[in-house]
């Protein structure tokens, strides 16, 4: 009696052939590789299935796809939520599962025991990296997650202490220069600043931007004109009705941020000042909030969702191994002119 032939084994140019792919790409996607397209790693997975391919050398497995979380204060931010939505836009290409959470409390943040046990939960829930977007005070949190091989990724962090860190953030000295040479040019002598913490480095840089195009224009700076608080609507009020209670009131408001110049907007209309008839407001990160304003709001452009990517980016980067070619990134800056910045009175 002859027996019947053996049924050949499927081979890796099989699954290829099948898939309509090359050896090379079908090998990329059954080792979990990143840099091909979700549907063709779809068509390879399939073809495997179908033709019930195993390698020779190693027991195969479906690769299993990474985790990483994003971490920040707080989501009610229009500024957090933009960036967040450039961090999920990148790992969904990226093919990983996202985690959005709340920072551990400043307690933790604080302790370096309390930190390295808020990192090892992160490691044993299998996040491979971690993307904290604004996090005060992290400076444990870091050194815990540098000492557990957790690549750790800051946008805009405040009071760092690490220059090591790698942070993303965007070239806020040009923008707050930017902004300032803008109401220079509309004639605006008398031009107040409403900035966010000094522990921030955004903050400090768009401070210095602006003094910078102060003394470019040969003004010194009146520090009777100059706040810093926190990046709020409540620094907007407090702030702006003390600059427009002055004798002699600046003409033009720079603030840190949208929701600083949503306040000065707010305290304008309660005490009668028009914008931007009597006084012009610029904000900074132009998030949709600028839009929604009336008069709507000149703003210095940040790439907020480009911010959140390239953190991403950076990030799966780090974890694979590579490290960043700067360890401090900086995505450019424009302005956005809109309704709330004029040339002052006297000019017109």
């Amino acid at each position: 009696m002859v027996g019947r032939p053996a049924k050949k084994r499927a081979t890796l140019a099989d699954v290829a052939r099948h898939a309509g792919v090359s050896t090379g790409t079908a090998s990329k996607a059954l080792n979990g590789r990143l840099d091909i397209a979700g549907d063709t790693r779809d068509r390879v997975l399939a073809a495997v299935a179908a033709l019930g391919y195993r390698p020779t050398t190693t027991q195969w497995e479906p690769p299993r796809t990474r985790t990483i979380a994003a971490v920040f204060d707080v989501l009610t931010s229009p500024y957090v939520a933009n960036v967040l939505d450039g961090v999920l836009a990148a790992a969904t290409t990226a093919q990983v599962d996202l985690l959005v959470r709340s920072a551990p409390d400043r307690a933790t943040r604080a302790t370096k025991a309390a930190a390295r046990g808020w990192v090892a939960e992160q490691k044993e829930s299998g996040v491979v990296g971690i993307v904290g977007i604004t996090l005060a005070a992290p400076n444990a949190v870091l050194q815990a997650a540098k000492e557990a091989r957790m690549p750790f990724v800051m946008i805009d962090p405040v009071d760092l202490k690490d220059p090591r860190t790698v942070s993303v953030g965007s070239a806020n000295w040009a923008g707050g220069r930017t902004a300032t040479e803008h109401l220079l040019e509309l004639g605006h002598r008398r031009i107040g600043w409403i900035g966010g913490p000094a522990a921030s480095a955004a903050a400090r840089e768009r401070f210095h931007g602006y003094r910078a195009a102060l003394d470019s224009a040969g003004i010194s700076l009146d520090q009777d004109l100059v706040r810093s608080d926190s990046f709020s609507i409540e620094t907007g009020l407090e702030h702006g009705r003390a600059l427009l209670a002055l004798p002699e009131p600046p003409t033009a408001i720079l603030t840190g941020d949208d929701e600083i110049a949503v306040g000065v907007l707010a305290v304008a209309r309660e005490l009668g000042v028009p914008v931007p008839e009597r006084l012009s407001v610029v904000g900074f990160d132009d998030t949709p909030q600028a839009t929604w304003t009336s008069p709507q709001l000149t703003s210095v452009h940040q790439p907020l969702t480009g911010m959140g990517r390239m953190a991403v980016e950076t990030l799966l980067a780090m974890a694979d191994g590579v490290q960043p070619a700067s360890r401090h990134v900086q995505l450019a800056t424009s302005l956005t002119v809109r309704d709330s910045t004029a040339p002052p009175a006297r000019r017109r």
